[in-house]
């Protein structure tokens, strides 16, 4: 299934458990072009804090930042629900929904 997001356990060095996640590489790429954008808009904004720009235009520029950063998040958690959650509800796994509920709260702090 291409849009889903495969998730594997794995463990660190000390042993403990942590999980991947495995977009197809459509998504990936276009998460990376996102990012490299967003990381762009972060290093205009430095240069216009460091040239003095208005403050309003620099606030601007911010929730321009903010916004394509919470597209990143909605992509992800996409991926994630139709994924990663349905995968481990599938196997009886119930504490995804915990977990997917604290995910939730800490996107709606912004």
């Amino acid at each position: 299934m291409e849009n889903s997001i495969k998730v594997e356990a794995c463990h660190t060095e000390d042993g403990t458990s942590c999980r991947k996640s495995h977009h197809p590489e459509r998504v990936k790429k276009d998460l990376t072009t996102r990012l490299n954008r967003i990381e762009g808009q972060i290093r205009g904004i430095k240069g216009m804090i460091e040239r003095d720009v208005y403050c309003d235009d620099v606030i601007t520029q911010i929730s321009a930042t903010q916004s394509a950063l919470n597209s990143v998040a909605k992509i992800l958690l996409e991926g994630h629900l139709k994924g990663c959650v349905v995968d481990r509800l599938s196997e009886g796994d119930n504490e995804v929904l915990d977990e997917l509920v604290v995910t939730i709260q800490k996107l709606m702090k912004k």
